[in-house]
């Protein structure tokens, strides 16, 4: 990398000093009645990540999603048309959860309490004794969710009529998202934890680079080098609420053997798949409220940071490819830079979880961003915005 470009990519954006510069509240890393807030105004409005479609594969598949801020779960299936719907996981007759399992194959689905029975479509299908009740089958269909595909990815829109659609609300990075190998995946791998710390806390460990040095001081040799200390980003990009970077990579790394036999394995069956686009392998996508996704071919990665209280989250990482193994070698390969992305996360895991628990003695009044910590600047100024225009709307 150039001496110019290294520059850049130390020096403090523009966009920093459009968001400005003052320390940031540290009570909505903690409050409740902050996250009450965000709960109602970004949680329940805005489109989130819950799946992909790998999961369902054929007609008649289902998932569940469970939306603990929310306390919502929600019920995803592919019908016999092909088209995917989503409905609260939630019997009209009681309010009894419908649904159970967490994924399978169905063409009806059976209360277990009084057997109201309901298509893949939501329509009441069957109910014992239905003639008894004051009502018509037409007044009790399950719930719909909004819900809408990007890149394989599915999303859904708690409100029942959103503002935009996903196209709109994800404006231009929409079509940088159907480049990603998460757009041809076939399979994933998934990690799912539990952390306690407040979401936005945990999203910003991921967003900033300004603890590889001291967190990440052997796995974060390929992010960090002598030009570049602190491993900071190339550049960043807003797409407002959404952000990205392009993440710099040390050129004078050097892996260990095995790791550069598996690494370099990954790149060469990505490249063979036929699903990789190399332009955008260090480009890194933060989607507003909590998802994150990478281009990379050796990781190619979505992780979802779903908030369940004030100060606890429930993190999902997920690595995608497209196709099977075709070979002992391939399988070795996917397996180990999997495994290398979990050891990452957990060194940062308990270092997060410390911040939350200094926050939450309420000993500061704020928190301090320098320059390179943008994102996480951005982050929050979303956020803020749209729990004002919530309280605005209230209090009109």
């Amino acid at each position: 990398m150039s001496s110019q470009t290294n520059k850049k990519a130390t020096m403090p954006p523009e966009e920093e000093l459009a968001l400005g510069t003052d320390p940031i509240p540290a009570k909505p890393y903690y409050c409740p009645d902050f996250f009450a807030l965000e709960r109602e105004a970004i949680f329940k409005r805005t489109w989130l990540q819950v799946g992909h479609m790998s999961e369902l594969p054929e007609a008649g598949s289902f998932i569940v999603r469970e939306v603990d801020i929310a306390n919502a779960s929600i019920l995803i299936t592919r019908g016999k048309d092909d088209q995917v719907r989503a409905f609260h996981n939630v019997c009209t007759h009681r309010g009894t959860q419908l649904v159970s399992q967490k994924d399978g194959t169905a063409a009806t689905f059976t209360c277990p309490y009084h057997a109201w029975t309901f298509t893949d479509k939501g329509d009441l299908r069957a109910a014992p004794d239905f003639e008894r009740f004051y009502t018509d089958k037409s007044q009790c269909s399950l719930p719909k969710v909004s819900i809408a595909v990007c890149a394989q990815l599915i999303f859904i829109n708690l409100d029942p009529t959103p503002t935009q659609s996903l196209q709109e609300y994800l404006g231009p990075l929409a079509a940088e998202l159907e480049t990603l190998t998460v757009a041809h995946a076939t399979h994933f791998s998934e990690y799912v934890y539990e952390i306690d710390a407040n979401w936005k806390l945990s999203y910003d460990n991921f967003q900033e680079n300004y603890h590889l040095r001291f967190i990440h001081p052997r796995s974060g040799e390929a992010a960090s080098g002598p030009d570049n200390p602190f491993g900071y980003p190339v550049k960043y990009g807003f797409e407002d609420p959404h952000r990205t970077q392009t993440i710099w990579h040390n050129p004078g790394f050097q892996p260990k053997p095995t790791q550069g036999f598996a690494m370099g394995k990954a790149v060469e069956f990505a490249l063979a798949s036929g699903v990789v686009n190399i332009e955008n392998a260090k480009q890194y996508y933060a989607l507003f409220p909590n998802f994150f996704a990478l281009g990379s071919p050796t990781q190619p990665f979505t992780h979802c940071i779903m908030p369940i209280a004030p100060n606890k989250s429930r993190g999902v990482i997920r690595i995608y490819w497209a196709g099977e193994d075709q070979s002992a070698t391939q399988r070795f390969s996917r397996e180990y830079n999997t495994a290398t992305a979990m050891d990452i996360h957990a060194e940062d895991r308990s270092v997060i979880e410390a911040g939350q628990r200094g926050l939450d003695s309420g000993a500061l009044k704020h928190i301090h961003f320098q320059s390179q910590e943008v994102l996480c600047r951005h982050l929050y100024t979303q956020v803020e915005r749209y729990v004002t225009a919530y309280q605005q709307e209230q209090s009109a």
